[in-house]
């Protein structure tokens, strides 16, 4: 009878209710949207690349080289030549290396060469190795893996001709159209940069590049892609490489030694501590994102208020009715309590419906614009805690009409 009696007194103010209901709907959404994609973005960038106990490069910032390195945004500062990356890797300490060689692209997503170490050791997430949806690992000098996104996009398949353009720019004009590889490969889904890379051999990056100086490609080619197989192509210099040590234990002394190293300066950085550093850089949007969304909660918890604030004058007779049935006080400020707790999870649930919804349609777009892979898991820890103190809020928002009402029955009430 309590319950039906709130919500017969919500329904007789169906109007005003409804413009309430909505705006707590989206603010709810806003908040519960905001921090379970936060989250999410932050799993996702954490897990970018996994088991790898150090990456190296030329000497240069640790967040400079992770950026190149992982995430392919911007270029070494220099190169590291194949010497010292022989002598690193054949350290007793070390178990594995992977050689990474950028500069070229296709259609905007970039090349990076590499050797067969990459698919066998490289992994992303909680130790997830890279899996082929389609296909193998490049054996010839002018195979090549793509990434899911970029099979995607460009609806590429195995067997298919690509063309890789020198330098990093999404339009190029200085093309290896001489030299084309074959698609042999295309890895499934991982939600990182690798996602939008295309792997090539270390010969294939030196096979394409035979014939060009300083940048700039000579006149006339000399050499056949057929000549080419025939020859040993081994790289003068790469942009980074990757190690995984026999021991964690070994971490700090094999960092220390490579930043100390004397055949040429190098960096030797942590990629979780790294990556750490970076994601506390976004720490601004973060708090700015949370701030935004607890204001819209805040304007509509306090618009709940105000509308039931202003009906309390309304609704002066249906309190007096009550009040000579022999409902006390009491009574009326529990009940002004439970309509504002029925908007509040009416808009609760509509909210997480609708975020649900949301996160189903849009899930496609997160990860091939954003390389975000977003659970439609929404009612994690965190969401629920914000959830119950959204109820406890709207109790406290509540209050102030409720206190009203609470007055008026003891003035106008028989007692």
């Amino acid at each position: 009878m309590f319950i039906r009696l709130a919500l017969k007194s919500l329904l007789n103010r169906k109007g005003s209710v409804l413009l309430t209901l909505m705006a707590m709907t989206v603010s709810i959404f806003v908040l519960l949207g905001v921090e379970h994609i936060r989250n999410q973005a932050q799993d996702s960038f954490n897990s970018t690349v996994s088991g790898v106990d150090l990456i190296v490069g030329a000497r240069t910032g640790g967040l400079n080289l992770l950026l190149y390195s992982v995430f392919r945004i911007g270029s070494p500062t220099n190169n590291i030549s194949w010497d010292s990356f022989q002598k690193i890797a054949h350290q007793p300490k070390v178990a594995w290396a992977i050689p990474v060689s950028l500069g070229d692209s296709h259609k905007g997503y970039r090349v990076m060469g590499t050797t067969a170490a990459y698919f066998k050791h490289f992994s992303y997430a909680n130790q997830h190795k890279l899996d082929f949806a389609k296909g193998k690992a490049f054996s010839d000098i002018f195979d090549v893996v793509l990434g899911s996104e970029v099979a995607k996009q460009l609806g590429y398949s195995l067997g298919d001709k690509v063309i890789l353009a020198h330098g990093i720019a999404k339009t190029s004009f200085s093309m290896h159209d001489d030299k084309p590889f074959r698609v042999v490969g295309i890895l499934s889904a991982t939600g990182t940069p690798v996602d939008q890379t295309l792997h090539v051999s270390l010969q294939g990056i030196e096979a394409i590049h035979i014939d060009w100086q300083h940048g700039v490609k000579l006149a006339k080619s000399t050499v056949t892609p057929e000549q080419l197989k025939q020859l040993t192509l081994e790289p003068k210099n790469i942009t980074a490489f990757m190690l995984g040590l026999k021991s964690r234990l070994a971490v700090f002394s094999v960092q220390r030694n490579i930043n100390n190293f004397s055949a040429e300066p190098l960096t030797a950085i942590l990629p979780g501590v790294a990556l750490s550093e970076l994601w506390q850089m976004m720490g601004m949007l973060e708090n700015t994102l949370r701030l935004i969304s607890v204001l819209i909660l805040l304007s509509a918890l306090l618009g709940l208020s105000a509308m039931m604030l202003a009906s309390i004058r309304e609704r002066r007779h249906e309190v007096q009715l009550l009040r000579v049935i022999g409902a006390p006080p009491i009574f009326i400020f529990l009940m002004i309590e439970l309509e504002a707790l029925l908007i509040c999870l009416l808009s609760t649930g509509l909210a997480t419906a609708l975020l649900y919804l949301s996160l189903v349609i849009a899930s496609d777009f997160l990860t091939s614009g954003f390389g975000l892979h977003i659970s439609i898991n929404i009612l994690s820890g965190n969401n629920i805690l914000l959830i119950l103190i959204v109820i406890s809020l709207t109790i406290l928002a509540a209050a102030i009409p409720s206190l009203s009402a609470y007055k008026n029955a003891k003035k106008d009430g028989i007692h």
